[in-house]
Order: structure tokens, then sequence, then C-alpha cells
């Protein structure tokens, strides 16, 4: 055999090693079940797996989720699974991890998910699941081990496993499994081994990013964290650890994990984003103003309140990218990373007080003459809480006149991007806070909204309302305005019924 000969060979069996190992198709097709809400019974059927052409390197499998409910199975779903390390060369759809709560097996193959099994790694013999029995299937590799591979393939067979481990290290596992960090709360057990896929990237933040993810049938928020923000991850945490934490205008929280080299919370996810994102793109009624501006003061109220057994908690970073919008319009405060509990008796301990958002930092700490107290924390809040207001206004259609594109608070003197010298510059040394258009002031609910955001950014941050004299005073606002209305409607009515109208002249 020439040395040609023995090339074309030793290129042949390279390519068919290759094969064998990614076991990739361009088509899967699977087993697909999901219980119906309209029946009390559901039937499977086939699923082909969708390709997207754009990602050719992605590999496609089947999976299972089911439940031993009183020694009977209940199949949970069953279906296509994305690209995933934990699936790759597994011809059968067997679930190994000891007891837990809802089973996931996932595999690769045309419909290899219509039979699933659970074989704990503890245990030597494998307890089917199903009435059909799984057939053991002959393995792939042994005519590898025998063939006469020359050192070429076997050195290339290495390259792509390297090349595979380096593609898919950051791959997110579909399964949480708990773990434990000292020093950290321990992990939620709703999420103990229930399947979370994540979906979609929506932000990216100082600390780490924001994504949209499926837990079961339901949507929810995944915030993760690089290990070197360990500390912000394990304060927020903490944060909604606290008792008393659980009201309706903070963001709901559902878990916490430590994944690899990263770190999860979980919460709950609203589709409408932050309040900053929806001002971009809509304007608001004054009844929409009212109820966003009303629902993030009593959030933020109840969070600087200190009764009930639970402290009272600075933000440190409020603003409106980190308040988020229901589906009603309701608003929720969110990102806890910064927050500052404080405990009767006990000291805020180590913090710096120069911290947040630049464009949103009140003058005593552009100046870093923090008097590091409580209330001198909750008055910081109270000044960021005047600028959201003057966003909402901004983007409101009650105030006669065009309305300008949406702008963050001195955007317009120091740009998007301002430096700690710009903003001391316009805030400590000018004392300049953002324009109050002479429309609004014609207005009367805005106009009280105008003084109410005077108090708030006042440079003396002992004038500052309180986040629960803000509430009060929005909702007086509103009543005042409303019956301001009114009673427009009345007088033009009025002066219409008191005109006197000339006498009909006959036609005659």
């Amino acid at each position: 055999m020439g040395s040609a000969t023995k090339l074309a060979f030793s290129v042949f069996l390279i390519s068919c090693c290759s094969g064998a190992i990614l076991g990739r198709s361009d088509s899967q097709k699977c087993v697909h079940y999901s219980p119906s809400s309209s029946s009390s019974s559901s039937s499977s059927s086939v699923l082909t797996c969708p390709v997207d052409k754009d990602k050719t390197d992605k590999r496609l499998h089947c999976f299972a989720t089911w439940r031993n409910v009183s020694g009977k199975v209940r199949v949970v779903q069953q279906g296509c699974w994305l690209d995933d390390l934990n699936c790759y060369n597994r011809s059968e759809c067997v679930e190994k991890k000891d007891s837990p709560e809802v089973f996931f097996c996932c595999c690769e193959g045309s419909l290899c998910n219509h039979r699933f099994s659970y074989s704990p790694e503890s245990r030597q013999q494998q307890i089917p699941t199903t009435n059909k029995p799984v057939v053991p299937t002959p393995p792939v590799f042994p005519t590898l081990m025998y063939s006469l591979v020359p050192v070429m393939a076997v050195s290339a067979i290495l390259l792509l496993f390297f090349w595979m481990y380096r593609h898919h290290k950051l791959a997110y596992p579909p399964v949480l499994v708990p773990t434990q960090d000292p020093g950290t709360l321990p992990p939620s057990p709703v999420l103990g081994q229930k399947p979370l896929q994540l979906l979609q990237l929506k932000a990216r933040g100082r600390f780490g990013c924001v994504w949209k993810a499926q837990l079961l049938c339901e949507h929810v928020a995944v915030k993760v964290f690089p290990m070197q923000d360990k500390q912000s991850w394990q304060n927020e945490l903490q944060i909604f650890g606290l008792n008393g934490m659980k009201h309706e205008n903070l963001l709901r929280f559902i878990g916490a994990e430590r994944r690899d080299l990263e770190l999860w919370i979980i919460t709950e996810y609203h589709e409408k984003g932050s309040l900053s994102d929806h001002l971009k793109s809509n304007l608001l009624s004054w009844s929409e103003l009212c109820t966003i501006s009303q629902t993030l003061s009593r959030g933020l109220a109840h969070l600087h309140q200190d009764r009930g057994g639970k402290p009272a908690v600075a933000h440190r970073d409020f603003k409106s990218k980190n308040v988020l919008l229901k589906s009603d319009l309701t608003a929720c405060i969110a990102d806890f990373g910064l927050a500052l509990k404080f405990e009767a008796g006990t000291s805020p301990g180590d913090t710096h007080g120069q911290v947040g958002t630049r464009r949103y930092m009140a003058p005593e700490v552009l100046e870093g003459a923090i008097n590091f107290q409580r209330d001198s924390f909750l008055r910081i809040d109270m000044y960021a809480v005047g600028l959201v207001l003057w966003e909402l206004v901004s983007r409101c259609k009650a105030a006669d006149g065009p309305l300008d594109e949406y702008m963050l608070p001195f955007e317009e003197e120091v740009g998007q991007h301002p430096s700690l010298e710009d903003m001391q510059d316009m805030v400590v040394h000018k004392k300049l806070r953002p324009t109050l258009r002479e429309s609004w002031q014609k207005h009367p609910g805005l106009s009280a909204l105008c003084e109410t955001m005077e108090e708030l950014w006042d440079p003396d941050a002992e004038a500052r309302l309180s986040a629960g004299c803000v509430e009060e005073r929005l909702l007086q606002i509103q009543r005042q305005a409303v019956g301001t209305a009114t009673q427009e409607v009345g007088t033009v009515v009025t002066m219409v019924t008191n005109v006197d109208f000339p006498p009909k002249e006959s036609s005659l």
C-alpha cells in the first residue's frame, strides 16, 4: 500500500471517528408530551425538533420529566432539549440522581425518550419506570478500541474533545442541583431538582446579567453574578432573606444557586421590564403616572420601615432602571446588591458611602460628606426618588404642548456617561437640578408634583420628604387633580345652562 493510499485511509478513519463522536444529525425526532389544561388526559405525539441553520454546531436532544406518585409514574413533560454537554452520547434516557423530587433525563437519537428509567448510581440494578423495559444497546466505541488507528487519528480525536470542552464549558446545565456555600443561606427547596432553561438575555449591569428563563411551566428571571462579585450576590441574598421582605411592590424572590464559576438569583419575571425601558417607547396618561409613582413610593416606604421584626433597609442604588413594571403598571423595586440594613443597637458596619449610579447620587454622596446614620442613607434614596418622578412627568401627556424624547436626569447637560467630577460640578457646585417645564405648571397635578420633586432634591438632606410622606402626598395630589377637573366641568355646564337664549321667531 503506497504512502498516498495510507494517508487517504487515515483521513477516512478520522472523519468516521469524528462523526461517531459528534453523533449529530440534521434532524431529531422526540416523543412530545405536555399536560393539557383543557382536559384531564393528554396524549403524546412525535415532534421534529427545529434546527437553527445559523448554529450548526449545536446538538439536539430529547428529554423526559416525571414524578413518582404513590408508586405510579406520572409524566410531567417530554420533548426536545437544547444543546447540553450532559446529554452527549447518551442513547438511553436514564435518571441517575438519588431520590429527586422531579425525575429528569435526556438522551440523543430519534425517539430515545420514548422509554425512560431511573437508575441511581448507588444501586447496581436499574429500576424501570415504564411498562416497556429498556433494552441495552451495543456500545458505540468498541470498534475504535480494537482498530489500528494511527497516532495522528488519536491526536485528532483528542483535539476534537478539547474543542468541544472549550466550546461548551460556559453552557448552563438544565437542572438545578442545590449546593451548600459556607457563610450563605442554603438553596431554596422550591428549586431542588427542577429543570431550569435559560431562554433570552434581557439586560447587562454592573454586577452581572439578567436572563429570562423557564422553570417547568413558569417564566422566571435569573440574575447571574460572576464569582468576583460574590459579595454583591451574598448581600442581595441576605436582604431577600430578611423578615417582612414579601411585599407586592418589592421583587418576589424564588431561590438562589451556586453554579460552577457563577452565582444565580432566581426571581419573579415581569415582561414589561424596567421603568426606564418602558418610558423610552411609551407615553403616560395622568392615571398611569399616578399608579406608577404611588406604587414605587409605597414599595420604598415599606423597605425603609423597621416594624414587625423587619429592619429598615436603604436601597442605595434607586433609579428607574431598578424599578420593574408589572402587567397592570404597578411598580416593584429590584436590585438589592448595594442595599444596607439597619438593625436596632447595631452599626451599619464596614461600608463605603460613595456607591450607586453617579447620575442619581445625592449632593452629600458626591461630596463624600455622609453622616453614617440610618436616616442619612434613607434621605439619599429620597433624593433619587425626586429624579425618577421627574422622568415620569417628562413622559406624561397630560401637560399641554409637545413631548420630547425620553432622557435621563441631567442627560441634556452631562450626556449619557457622566464622570464623578461632572456630577459634582453640576449638582454640588452649581446646585443645578433637572429643568421643570412651564407647561407642567398649568396642570394642577403636575404642578403639585413639581413642588414635591423640589422638596425631594433639596440640598439640605434633613429637609427632604420621607417615602411614607411622598406616598400620602401623591394620593392627595391625585384626589385634588380629579376634584379640580370635576369642578371645571361643572363650571362649564353651569355657564352653558345660564345663557339667555333669544326667543324663537315665528315663521309666519
